[in-house]
């Protein structure tokens, strides 16, 4: 698999760790303990892939760790070998401060197996209070059920917190070094696009760099792209990106010489975003020895309106072909570029893309519809789980393509990792966008906005990432579902907006308290005007990895019993929301 970012992808390290006392002790723990490790090791392996679809590796500690000496010795080697998450495991009685990861930066939890023969979760309490103590969160792993020594399974409810915690902490890993590429500024005074370094640098270890709207004409001007890739990247899109309308009034229309340049244009603004993100060796062929670099940029956000917008081609054609899992090359690793550069919701696509390993829907969290205003309008009376109204999310074409729905798993629509999806499915997708010439009131350079329809019984999560003087980012996560409408309830009511562009209707699950008493709470509650929908019901796991990052989640409708935070978190109160926030303030930002 293709890792197009600069670093080695992080590994999951794996730490045994024993009784000291020799003598017949370790001796007898030995083999059982190693074999552990070894255990756990396999299970990620086989069950864990990074987004661009390489299989995770596991490093595992040359030996059992009885002491300081080996614990030393582990971390020497994880060092050397790339680990970004580490994981104890033991099933016995083991010296807790002299055997705990020390790294400050490593996610780390510990599985302390049940067993009544030796104390594997006295080591897990002890070791966890030490980890308190001395200010380095760690997350408690403990079967529910009691297990002989010799039984090597992982239970159920292990093995879902070891994925819950490996996938998160291989996302904090992977975006430690990494960089936000800003190619413009801020868009209509959206505040998520005032890109602040700080945050990025203090909570993700990331960079944030910079780069003018104008480099991107630079390029098209200068011929900086390889020109045979744009031959091919203008004759694929011809054949699969079709035309719609042009519902533009007549004297603002523009001409088809125009239309056809403005398809040239957008095809090689994609070329350039791609390129100036992760680099392109052709370009050091054609003499562009800088240019080739790119910006090690794991996501992007490009400005477009309306400085770029009023001129020149809008963004939306560039930003859906990049946010999909295929283009001209094929099927590939979906890319995150946010509309209108806002950084902070591209920081919510990126949670989820590495999270989930696919493609991210960016939409306006634009209207909530109540039950009265959908029977005022169209007649219709809803009924099912859309019976408490829906929310439309929609925002000029720029969304990813998966979006649609028409990948499948089970017969279900659904949005899966580029390794799962067919070319039948991806020619589904492109079959279900029609791309409009672009609403030239908001757009007067001219461009396209890709038009679908969201298929409804896919289970999604909404979340977003928002900044808070005084208190710093939080985390907004709504669980629910996309729904289904009839045709002409659908179109009635999408048609007031713009006909142009791409919708989804959304319905999250309600609690009956706070901000999901209700679908308007929801709405109202929300913290900004834009938000990332994931493929999955991925609260639990969001709320894992924000509490890495000492991100504190201010809203969410996830189970209580699926919650995952660090054990630490628990010291801080009885009420779990509030202690979350105490936790993260204590604590403060991870770099």
């Amino acid at each position: 698999m293709n890792n197009r970012l600069i670093g080695s992808r992080p590994k999951i390290g794996i730490r045994p760790v024993i009784d000291g006392r020799l003598g017949g002790i370790r001796e007898s723990l030995e083999e059982t303990t190693m074999g552990m490790a070894q255990n756990v090791a396999r299970f990620f392996e086989e069950n864990l892939r990074h987004p661009d679809g390489a299989a995770v590796e596991c490093v595992i500690a040359d030996s059992c760790i009885g002491g300081v000496a080996e614990a030393a010795m582990a971390a020497d080697k994880f060092e050397k070998s790339g680990v970004g998450v580490s994981l104890t495991v033991t099933p016995c009685w083991c010296y807790g401060t002299e055997t705990i990861d020390m790294n400050p930066y490593t996610p780390k939890a510990i599985w302390g197996f049940n067993g009544t023969e030796r104390p594997g979760a006295v080591y897990l309490a002890a070791a966890l209070a030490g980890h308190n103590q001395k200010g380095l969160p760690a997350f408690s792993i403990y079967g529910q059920d009691v297990q002989d020594i010799t039984d090597t399974t992982i239970p159920a409810d292990v093995q879902h917190k070891l994925l819950r915690f490996a996938k998160a902490g291989l996302a904090v890993a992977t975006m430690r070094g990494k960089s936000y590429l800003s190619v413009g500024s801020v868009s209509m005074g959206i505040a998520g696009s005032i890109v602040d370094a700080g945050f990025f640098e203090s909570y993700l270890g990331m960079r944030t760099e910079y780069v003018d709207s104008t480099e991107v004409l630079r390029r098209i001007e200068r011929n900086i792209f390889d020109q045979e890739e744009f031959e091919k990247a203008i004759a694929w899109t011809r054949e699969n990106c079709k035309e719609g309308t042009d519902y533009n009034p007549d004297n603002l229309r523009r001409s088809r010489e125009q239309k056809d340049g403005d398809w040239e244009f957008v095809v090689k603004m994609t070329l350039i975003i791609r390129d100036l993100m992760i680099g392109n060796p052709k370009l050091k062929e054609l003499g562009f020895g800088e240019e080739a670099h790119g910006h090690n940029a794991i996501a992007s956000g490009f400005q477009g309106q309306r400085q770029w917008t009023d001129h020149l081609p809008n963004g939306d054609f560039s930003e859906a072909i990049l946010n999909s899992s295929f283009d001209w090359n094929g099927i590939r690793q979906a890319f995150i570029v946010a509309t209108e550069n806002d950084s902070l919701n591209g920081v919510a696509m990126l949670f989820g893309h590495l999270l989930t390993d696919t493609a991210q829907i960016f939409a306006d969290v634009r209207t909530y519809w109540s039950p009265e205003a959908v029977k005022r309008t169209t007649g219709y009376e809803l009924e099912g789980i859309a019976s408490n109204g829906f929310l439309h999310l929609i925002n000029s074409g720029s969304c990813t393509l998966d979006g649609t729905g028409q990948q499948s798993r089970n017969g279900e629509p659904a949005m899966k990792p580029f390794w799962e999806i067919s070319e039948e499915e991806a020619k589904k997708c492109l079959d279900a966008t029609t791309w409009y010439p672009a609403t030239l009131e908001y757009f007067r350079g001219g461009g396209y906005s890709s038009n679908f329809l969201t298929k409804g019984k896919m289970p999604v999560t909404m979340s977003r990432v928002n900044l808070i003087k005084g208190l710093g980012p939080v985390l907004q996560i709504a669980e629910g579902w996309s729904i289904d409408l009839p045709e002409h309830v659908h179109h009635h009511i999408d048609q007031r907006t713009d006909k142009t562009w791409p919708t989804t209707w959304f319905v999250p699950n309600l609690t009956g308290t706070g901000a999901f008493r209700d679908v308007y709470s929801v709405m109202n509650n929300w913290g900004s005007n834009h938000g990332v929908v994931s493929y999955g019901h991925v609260g639990a796991d969001l709320i894992t990895l924000a509490s890495m990052l000492r991100i504190p989640v201010c809203m969410h409708n996830v189970p209580e019993e699926k919650i995952f935070r660090p054990s630490a978190w628990s010291a801080f109160g009885m009420d779990a929301e509030g202690a979350d926030y105490r936790a993260c303030q204590t604590y403060g930002t991870l770099y």
